[in-house]
């Protein structure tokens, strides 16, 4: 059945199943399939199965392994949505508020995908995540392949006043010593993660890799709203040479927490 739609741990799927906005012809259950359910080692990277559910990555065995994953798996929502929702699913749904999204993109994660008759091939998640490649038919995410940097990450999320639900902003910031290299990706302000790379390259420059890895407080308020500003610039003054447009106070308002979630995220991870 071409049209038969895989089901992992449905959290989104069958959202949109009840909400009517979908209306599978047949449902493809992965739950059983072992392979896709851990994790191994490989070449200095993590292989995660993409049916890692978000309460097993939140343990402290896989906490010891990627913080910063874990750290999103344990914020993504109430106990019912972390039993369920797979690690998979978050990628491929690809909501904006997906909080294991930024981790990913921080991380530079590379997805392994399954297809017919035993075919193979591995993309970026950032490419998918911004459209740039899609899943063919018949394709599914079966592994999710993670640089282990063993170095200080973060994740940290800001959400409305309702409780542990969808974030209004959230933020991954990743230390790379090897490289001499600071990532961050900022999650649910835009319809896929930003990276803000010039902001990384400037704080980056400011890092003593050889020592105490310290900035000081001006220089961590400096890169939140270096971030902050990238991700959420100002209007396009008018062409007519009129008054230049404001942002909205709700705008405004994200911009705030993007920065405030960026410098503490960053002075985290050197800490």
């Amino acid at each position: 059945m071409p049209a038969a739609v895989p089901v992992s741990g449905g959290t989104d799927l069958m959202a949109s199943v009840n909400s009517g906005q979908l209306r599978p012809a047949a449902l493809v259950a992965l739950g059983r399939i072992s392979e896709i359910r851990g994790w191994e080692y490989q070449d200095g990277h993590a292989l995660l199965g993409a049916g890692l559910t978000h309460a097993r990555m939140g343990r402290p065995d896989f906490a010891a392994l990627i913080p910063a994953l874990a750290a999103a798996a344990r914020a993504a929502g109430p106990p019912q949505v972390r039993n369920a929702g797979t690690l998979g699913g978050n990628i491929v749904s690809a909501s904006p508020t997906g909080d294991t999204l930024p981790v990913l993109a921080a991380l530079e994660a590379a997805l392994l995908v399954a297809g017919p008759d035993g075919a193979r091939r591995e993309i970026p998640v950032s490419h998918l995540l911004t459209g740039m490649e899609m899943l063919r038919p018949a394709e599914i995410v079966g592994h999710v392949r993670v640089p282990l940097l063993h170095a200080p990450q973060t994740f940290l999320k800001a959400t409305g006043r309702t409780g542990p639900g969808r974030a209004l902003a959230s933020a991954a910031v990743v230390l790379d010593p090897a490289r001499r290299g600071v990532r961050c990706a900022i999650g649910a302000v835009a319809p896929m993660p930003l990276r803000p790379l010039e902001a990384e390259r400037w704080v980056a420059s400011l890092i003593d890799w050889e020592g105490r890895r310290e900035l000081a407080p001006e220089a961590l308020t400096a890169f939140g709203e270096y971030v902050a500003m990238a991700c959420i610039p100002d209007p396009e003054p008018p062409e007519d040479g009129g008054e230049p447009p404001v942002l909205p106070p709700a705008a405004l308002h994200v911009r705030r927490t993007v920065a405030a979630l960026a410098r503490r995220g960053l002075g985290r991870a050197l800490a």
